[in-house]
């Protein structure tokens, strides 16, 4: 019933920037929080950047704070990460989920999406 596409994921420079897309299924998210997760080769996945469901409240891993903004525009049933000033540590294929719960677990999430792969060369 619900599925989450991101798009957006690509090879840059060290310093780029990207957008990441998040795209749900239907005419609005089904679960209010959406959440931004990341995960390099050999890692665990890691949490990103997270939303509630007005985009008052956000919130992000200190590895990114600064410099990724995750937003939302519930009209067009998408959330987006903008990143700025790219690092080779960005690395990883990242997926956006969705929940009801205000929380950066991985077992907490109810619907991922397939993941986008961003690639920061230096």
């Amino acid at each position: 019933q619900v599925q989450l596409v991101e798009s957006g994921g690509g090879l840059v420079r060290a310093g780029a920037s990207l957008r990441l897309s998040c795209a749900a299924s239907g005419r609005s998210f089904p679960y209010p929080n959406m959440n931004w997760f990341r995960q390099a080769p050999g890692k665990e996945r890691e949490f990103v950047a997270r939303i509630n469901w007005s985009g008052a409240n956000t919130y992000y891993a200190d590895s990114v704070k600064g410099r990724f903004t995750i937003s939302r525009d519930n009209a067009k049933n998408t959330v987006y990460l903008q990143m700025n000033s790219l690092i080779p540590e960005d690395t990883a294929v990242y997926y956006c989920a969705a929940t009801n719960r205000w929380s950066a677990l991985t077992i907490d999430m109810n619907y991922w999406g397939e993941g986008a792969l961003v690639t920061v060369s230096s």
